[in-house]
């Protein structure tokens, strides 16, 4: 069995509320436009997961469902404004042979630093913007072995590449 990881990170969200908390923001018009033609990448390239761990973060829900993928989802408090090793640990409870980890910066982008092997050579990835979208193959038989450092990333996406 091969594993795939998606690490994602949320889309744009609205700002639009300062009474609005952070939890509860919601993604705004681009948000939901890019979070949609994210998933139409994925599944354009043949990356379709089959569980997503998604924060239980209004704007983390909302970025999957305008993905439109069918997967099994688990909505997990722990994964809010998670660091990247609180994101591994997670992830080493995983389920199914492909996985959609979505979740917020500074932790979904410092885990994809951290969990390549060698990186992306795209400009964006360091900056890892909202929606920015790294598939890795995984060096492990289960997902309670990951580790950092070890996975080969073999695509990397950010909705201004998908724009006309």
């Amino acid at each position: 069995m091969s594993l795939r990881l998606i690490v994602m990170r949320h889309a744009k969200s609205s700002w639009d509320d300062p009474l609005l908390d952070d939890f509860d923001r919601v993604l705004n018009a681009r948000g939901k436009a890019d979070a949609a033609n994210i998933g139409a990448w994925l599944k354009a390239q043949g990356h379709i997961p089959d569980t997503a761990l998604v924060s239980s973060a209004q704007r983390t829900q909302e970025t999957f469902a305008c993905l439109n993928i069918d997967a099994d989802i688990t909505l997990q408090d722990a994964l809010y404004l998670a660091s990247s090793d609180r994101l591994l640990q997670q992830l080493r409870q995983a389920q199914g042979n492909t996985v959609l980890l979505l979740a917020h910066n500074p932790g979904i982008g410092d885990f994809a630093q951290r969990f390549a092997r060698q990186l992306p050579q795209h400009p964006d990835f360091f900056r890892y913007p909202t929606c920015a979208t790294t598939v890795f193959d995984v060096a492990a038989e289960t997902w309670a072995d990951v580790r950092f450092g070890k996975n080969d990333s073999v695509d990397f996406c950010v909705p201004r590449d998908l724009r006309d």
